[in-house]
Order: C-alpha cells, then structure tokens, then sequence
C-alpha cells in the first residue's frame, strides 16, 4: 500500500501534539496548525527541489527557505508557462507571450499611450517598444498621435488582430488548463486568491515605480 508510510507518519504526529496538549480536548483545526508548523520547521521530503542533488550545505539551506522556494517554484512555472504559450503561438505572427498579453490587454480599451500598455504589460521599455513594433508592421495594432499629447503615440488593436487574438484565446485556454496542471476546482480557487492578492501587492510597487534598485528590494523585504 504506497500511503502506509504517509498514513504511519501522520499517526506519529497525531501522537507527538496529543503528548504536547494532555490536559484539553483537541480539535482538527489545532491539529492543522501544529502541523502547519511541523511542517515549516521540518526539513521534509516533499520540499526538495528534485533538482538539486543529495550534496547539502549552507547554501542548499538557504535555497530550501520557504521564501525561496515559492520565489524559485515561480520562476519554473514561468518558464513552463512561456514555453507552452510559445509552442501554441506557432504558426501565428506572434512570437511571444509578451505580444499575446499586449493584444489581449488592448482589447479592452479603445487606445492606450506607448507608456500606458507598456507598463500595463509588466516590461521594460526597450523590450516593450520592439513587443509594438513587431504588432505594429504585422498589421495588428495601429499608431497614432496622442490627441492629450503630441509628443505621445497612442495605440490601438486593429480589426486583424482582433480577429487573430479570438482565435487564439481558444488555444489558450488549452495553455490555461495545462498550467494549472493536476490541480482541484478547490485548489484552483485557492491558487487564484492568493495569486491574485499577490498581483495586486507588486502592481502597486511596479505602477508607483517604488523598486528601482536591489537596496530598494532590501528595504521593501525588510518590511513584510
């Protein structure tokens, strides 16, 4: 039976908080918590990063810290994101995530400065300027003088890529549920809440331009 060791090791936990509160009745949730914390204090199996080898020291130690390991699990599923995002987008005149995100994005307003859709779409200004340009000579966006501001272009999704990004939002559904892999509706929910208040944390700092330098990572990290 492949959950015996599992089912033996919660036992064995179920034991140790008993030992630890002989003198109450115990409840599930005390039990959750407990076991939260076990679990945070633990160097257990389930948090090893299969790839990593079996070579431990102070630097592996570190890397296994809670915080680093959700920042290193989102910078793979990125990659695993990007990839299936690209492999999908094949075949289509967009050559990157980035174009998708910026079609989708404009689609919701009539127009959108350079600046605006650039820093709505989480780039840099380099990179962002060559996302338009690329939409701009395949005939899916369209640039015009700002009518605020003269020295402004403002941009807007054309009737072809609209036509190209319905077509695509069904494939990328596809990318979705990928994704979100073997996960539950319950776990889906779950993962969407605390992604989205996550969202909500670093668009304010990246809107307000607040993180400008790694002193100014620092500073912020101190603080949470």
């Amino acid at each position: 039976m492949k959950s015996y060791k599992l089912i033996h090791q919660l036992l064995n936990l179920v034991e140790d908080f008993e030992s630890e509160n002989t003198d109450r009745a115990l409840s599930l949730t005390e039990f959750s918590g407990f076991l939260i914390n076990h679990l945070f204090q633990a160097n257990s199996d389930t948090a090893a990063d299969v790839r990593f080898g079996d070579k431990y020291d102070a630097s592996t130690q570190l890397a296994y810290q809670i915080d680093n390991t959700i920042g290193r699990l989102f910078i793979y599923m990125s990659r695993y994101a990007k990839s299936y995002v690209k492999k999908t987008l094949d075949g289509t005149p967009l050559q990157s995530p980035e174009d998708f995100t910026c079609l989708a994005i404009l689609l919701t307003h009539d127009s959108l400065s350079k600046s605006e859709l650039i820093s709505r779409n989480i780039q840099e200004k380099t990179s962002g300027t060559e996302v338009i340009r690329r939409l701009i000579q395949a005939g899916l966006v369209s640039q015009l003088d700002d009518v605020h501001d003269k020295r402004s272009k403002s941009i807007s999704i054309t009737d072809q890529g609209k036509q190209l990004l319905y077509r695509v939002f069904e494939d990328m559904n596809d990318v979705g549920k990928m994704v979100t892999g073997n996960l539950s509706l319950t776990e889906k929910l779950n993962l969407q809440y605390l992604l989205q208040k996550l969202d909500t944390f670093h668009y304010k700092l990246h809107e307000n331009k607040v993180i400008q330098s790694k002193d100014d990572i620092r500073d912020h990290s101190l603080m949470l």
